[in-house]
């Protein structure tokens, strides 16, 4: 996944309270209304705690 695509995620995770879990970053991201694209970025990493943006982007990047 690109830089943009992950901007494009990061949308969508606006307003979300760090630390959290993969689930949680999902729930939130479809409270967003957030398309398919960014959903299946989501769907994708793997099932952990995540401290902040820096961590969601890095997993997204070896995707």
């Amino acid at each position: 996944m690109t830089q943009v695509d992950f901007i494009h995620v990061q949308k969508f995770l606006s307003g979300v309270d760090y630390p959290a879990s993969k689930e949680q970053l999902v729930e939130h991201a479809k409270s967003k209304n957030a398309d398919e694209q960014a959903m299946d970025a989501l769907r994708r990493l793997p099932d952990k705690e995540y401290e902040g943006p820096s961590g969601i982007s890095k997993e997204l990047a070896r995707s």
